[in-house]
């Protein structure tokens, strides 16, 4: 009887510990990477590389879920990122507005933050650029052009830093906008068909016009090798020394074996010759920057934004 017993009990021991034996290592179904830009820009183009690598190296399949729209809010992608759960099975491309003031914007999803950087793998080339038809090529000749004619401003988004950031500069060189429209693409078209007179974009989407189209400026403090003649806008006004970039991003309560398998892939994606030749070819800055690295530059976002918002008040 004892015996029996004791068997009893030894099997339902196994029987409880089974499903702990046997849960399947990460990953173990498809993994999505959500991008908050239509297909073709800079930042979908480079997360299909990781995407590419996550499956090359996983053995599971991945791909970009694109979802555009709302650079200043209502964030569709973070929005629905932040309602999937916190297993590693969605994965976040985002761009940095979201850390910088996603929780400030009345988007009960986004607030609190849900999330933390892994680490950053691309900083655009972004512009300032104007149609080559208008008698101008530079910052102060759009202030002064922009005195006596109607200029229409065209960008990703009201509240994206580099919008911003140009609100600021436009208010400290003299720039007036007759009107300014958010679009989830901008590329030659827009400049050609005259839907915009100036709009701030990556110079990655421009390059097939970049001969016809006028490079006024590049955020940052470092001027693009294809626009050399174009200041960096930090060179007009020091104060306003920002760029836009792109990070993995996980919920806060993913566990660490899963962050760090991301991490890795991520690392080795970046340090890739696709994702080397996309960076000669658009100027672009592509190279993986740590966790640690990404809050310090999320905490500079934050200041930089304070900055320009006491600028436009």
């Amino acid at each position: 009887m004892k015996l029996h017993i004791l068997g009893t009990v030894a099997t339902a021991a196994i029987a409880l510990l089974a499903p702990l034996s046997a849960q399947a290592e990460y990953p173990e179904k498809p993994v999505s990477f959500v991008v908050p830009w239509p297909p073709g820009d800079l930042a979908d183009i480079t997360t299909r590389i990781i995407a590419d690598e996550f499956q090359a190296t996983y053995g599971v399949a991945s791909a970009v879920l694109n979802k555009p729209g709302g650079g200043g809010g209502p964030f569709p992608g973070a929005v629905y990122f932040a309602q999937q759960p916190a297993d590693g099975y969605t994965i976040g491309a985002l761009v940095n507005a979201i850390p910088a003031f996603g929780d400030q914007v009345g988007i009960p999803q986004l607030n609190p933050n849900p999330f933390e950087p892994l680490g950053i793998y691309l900083t655009y080339p972004f512009v300032i650029a104007s149609r080559g038809d208008l008698p101008f090529d530079s910052v102060e000749g759009l202030a002064e052009y922009s005195q006596e004619n109607p200029v229409v401003f065209g960008h990703f988004g009201s509240k994206l830093l580099p919008t911003r950031a140009t609100f600021a500069l436009a208010a400290t060189t003299g720039i007036e906008f007759a009107s300014n429209a958010a679009f989830d693409a901008l590329d030659c078209n827009t400049l050609a068909s005259g839907d915009v007179d100036v709009m701030t974009v990556t110079v990655q989407t421009i390059l097939p016009c970049i001969d016809s189209v006028n490079v006024l400026a590049a955020f940052g403090d470092t001027r693009l090798p294809v626009a050399p003649d174009a200041p960096a806008v930090a060179e007009i006004v020091p104060d306003l020394n920002l760029s836009l970039w792109n990070g993995l991003f996980v919920h806060k309560d993913t566990p660490q074996d899963i962050r760090d398998k991301i991490t890795e892939v991520g690392k080795k994606a970046v340090e890739s010759q696709r994702m080397q030749d996309i960076a000669e070819q658009t100027g672009a800055l592509i190279r993986w920057k740590t966790k640690e690295e990404a809050d310090a530059q999320i905490a500079s976002d934050k200041a930089a934004l304070a900055t320009i918002e006491k600028l436009l008040q």
